[in-house]
Order: structure tokens, then C-alpha cells, then sequence
């Protein structure tokens, strides 16, 4: 399977063309399996808008605190991602049940260094009732921030030390860190945020108030073979350690669920992909396309083994952490970046030359991005600027 191939299934299922492009930001993020939500304005937002043909603010903020029809989760690789209802349960099954069990014992850990009981059992039993006091003073006030949560007993407040004995040690309330592990184990959910919609700070809810029967129960490795069902029907083909990096499972968990999958193997230029085996069939050419996705987008973000899109501009376009900045596409692949000026204008840069109906399109793009930004500036606060940006910010 050639890298034509790959490259026009990226644009038709990842609605990146003209045709594909959707009304509805549920589709869009069920076309992906979810939108990378680490940082909640550029990833969400302007992910959203790339993939939509006239969406807005509103039309996020509807699906996401109205509608309720997409939800905020703890997923792959302990990072947040936006996704749909029906993805939510197996998402959370395949991969947030295991964060869980780790952030469990990393609390519990930090509990015993405080010192709030005796024994191994007596903080367990500490935990267990102030748990069950953050859920009861969440149910009362409806959406609460951590701080708010924090003054409702003073279990909430009491202080953990972080990396203890590192030169970055610092303090987290209990509050903090126990609603990061109960939306790991399906309990509550991230509301709205305080402030606008480029904000990091969020309320939070019981998840019964967006689902009133919670997440449907998924058994784990049957969660973990229809995650893989899904993301190969996303992105493949893709190769084995693909799917383990984008999903943060260990070897044996991913030669689990595709052995019960069954896909086909293909040849990717000399490097065995995968393929489900109903999906086959070639690709018709898309019309010619262009996008600027955002930092740390779900569809440069969704393979490890990206050379086939990137090509030789990994170094410029990536941060020393190896998350991506803002990328410009062309039918497929990546052909330069972008950034906001001053002014909060969009401008760009091509990293190769790719003729005058791709120069025409990228500007069109950029024009549509800025009047949807309407001024806003997007600043990087979960990942480092890349060269590119540093460039482009300083004219």
C-alpha cells in the first residue's frame, strides 16, 4: 500500500477535504476517535474548526456543556481527549481503568508520606471516606472547582507532596488530585471552564449529571479490541507500534486485542502496516486540500512512525518533548506551520515549494482561521513553542 494511498484515506476520513468537512463537532471527533484536549482552545477548538465547514465558538460550547454530547476524559497515555458518548465507555474502559489503578496507588502513596493514618488499611479507609465526601459536596453544589471542593472538609485540603525529594518538589490539595482519579474511574467529569473558552481552569460535575446511568461497563480486553477496531478503521494502516504508542499500552495488551482482531498485514514501503480486513479497497483520489491544524492535533498525533506525512520537517514543527506545533497541510502531508502575529493574525510559512494552488488554498484557510479567532491569540501552555513558531512571532 503506497503512501498515496495512506495519504488520501488521511484526508477523507480525518475530514480534512472539501466533501468531508461536517456541521456537527460530534462527528468530527468520532471521525478521530476523539480530539486531543490537553490544550482545551487550540486542540479542541481549532481542531474542531479544521475538520467543520462553518463551526464557531458556539457550536463547540453547545456540544460540549449544552448538548453534552461530547465529553472531556482522561484517556491515552494519561492525556485528556474530547470524544463522543458512544466512544467515551470504551476509551475509558480500554485505557482510563488502567490510569486509574496508577493514580490510585500514587495517591495513596503520597497519603501515607502525610501521614493520615497508621497502616496500609487506615488510609485506604481515609481515602475511601474523603472520596466519598468530595462526590457528596460535588452533588450539592452541582459544579465546583478544585479550591471550592477544597474548603467543603478539611480531608479536601490536606496537602501532598509532589516528586518529593526532586528539585521541582511542589504541593497539590488533595482536592486536585482526586478529581483527576475519580474522572479517571468514570465518577465526575470537567465542566465548564472558568473563564472563556481559552481557559485551562475547570469546574467539575458528577458524571451522572451528563450521563444519568454513568458509562455503559465495558469488560477490559473486549474495550481494548474494539479501541484498536476503531483506530485502525481511523488511521490505518499503521503498524503495531503505532497503535501502542498512540494508546499507551504495554506489547502484550496490543498483541492482545489485534490477535483477536485479526487484521490484515500490508506492505508499507518495506515496513509491515496493519488493516482491517473489510477495508481493502483503494481509495478514490480526494479533491486537492489544504488545512492548518492546530498544536497537538489528533491527526499528526496519531501515528509514532509519521515520515510518510512529515518528511524532513520533524525538527522545525516539534517541540523538545515531541509534541507537535501548528502544522500546514497539503493533500496529505505536511508542508510548513503557522503561528498568530501581534495583531493576532494568522500567517505561515511553507517549508518546501508546493506551487501556486496550494499557496492559493493555505491563504484561504489562514483568512477562515483568523476571522474565527476573531483576535483571540493562542498561547502554548501545555507544550514548548517550535522553532517555526519562535520564527514566525518574531517576523
Amino acid at each position: 500500500m503506497d503512501v498515496a494511498e495512506r495519504r488520501a484515506r488521511l484526508g477523507l476520513r480525518h475530514r480534512l477535504t472539501t466533501s468531508t468537512k461536517s456541521d456537527d463537532p460530534v462527528e468530527v471527533a468520532r471521525s478521530l476517535l476523539a480530539l486531543h484536549g490537553t490544550d482545551p482552545s487550540s486542540s479542541v477548538y481549532v481542531g474542531a474548526w479544521a475538520r467543520m465547514r462553518d463551526g464557531d465558538v458556539a457550536d463547540v460550547q453547545r456540544a460540549l456543556y449544552e448538548d453534552r454530547s461530547l465529553i472531556r476524559l482522561l484517556g491515552m497515555r494519561r492525556t485528556v481527549f474530547v470524544t463522543s458518548l458512544d466512544v467515551a465507555p470504551v476509551l475509558q474502559a480500554a485505557c482510563s481503568r488502567a490510569v486509574a489503578a496508577r493514580e490510585r496507588r500514587l495517591v495513596l502513596r503520597m497519603l501515607t508520606e502525610t501521614g493520615v493514618a497508621d497502616d496500609e488499611m487506615g488510609v485506604k479507609a481515609w481515602l475511601a471516606e474523603a472520596e466519598g465526601m468530595a462526590l457528596r459536596a460535588l452533588k450539592e453544589r452541582g459544579e465546583a472547582t478544585a479550591t471550592e471542593l477544597a474548603v467543603d472538609d478539611p480531608r479536601l485540603s490536606t496537602e501532598l507532596v509532589m516528586a518529593r525529594g526532586k528539585s521541582y518538589e511542589g504541593r497539590q490539595k488533595l482536592a486536585s488530585r482526586l478529581l483527576l482519579l475519580l474522572a479517571a474511574e468514570g465518577h465526575v467529569v470537567r465542566g465548564r471552564p472558568r473563564g472563556t473558552w481559552t481557559s485551562h481552569q475547570y469546574r467539575w460535575a458528577p458524571l451522572t449529571d451528563w450521563l444519568p446511568g454513568g458509562f455503559v461497563d465495558w469488560d477490559t480486553q473486549k474495550a481494548e479490541t474494539e479501541l484498536a477496531r476503531r483506530w485502525l478503521r481511523a488511521f490505518g494502516p499503521a503498524t503495531a507500534d503505532d497503535l501502542r504508542w498512540w494508546a499507551g499500552w504495554t506489547k502484550t495488551q496490543t498483541k492482545r486485542a489485534l490477535t483477536e482482531l485479526r487484521p490484515v498485514e500490508v506492505d508499507l514501503a518495506g515496513t509491515a502496516g496493519l488493516l482491517l480486513a473489510d477495508d481493502l479497497e483503494e481509495t478514490p483520489p480526494p479533491e486537492p486540500w489544504a488545512a492548518l491544524l492546530p498544536a497537538l492535533d489528533s491527526t499528526p498525533m496519531g501515528w509514532q512512525h509519521r515520515g510518510w506525512f512529515l518528511g524532513e520537517h520533524g525538527p522545525r514543527l516539534f517541540d523538545g518533548n515531541g509534541n507537535i506545533g501548528p502544522s500546514l497541510w497539503w493533500n496529505g502531508r505536511i508542508v510548513g506551520g503557522w503561528a498568530q502575529d501581534g495583531n493576532g493574525d494568522v500567517v505561515y510559512r511553507f517549508l518546501e515549494d508546493v506551487g501556486a494552488d496550494a499557496r492559493d488554498a493555505v491563504q484561504t484557510e489562514a483568512e477562515r482561521l483568523t476571522s474565527r479567532l476573531a483576535g483571540v491569540r493562542l498561547t502554548p501552555r501545555t507544550r514548548g513553542r517550535t522553532w517555526l513558531e519562535d520564527e514566525l512571532a518574531s517576523g
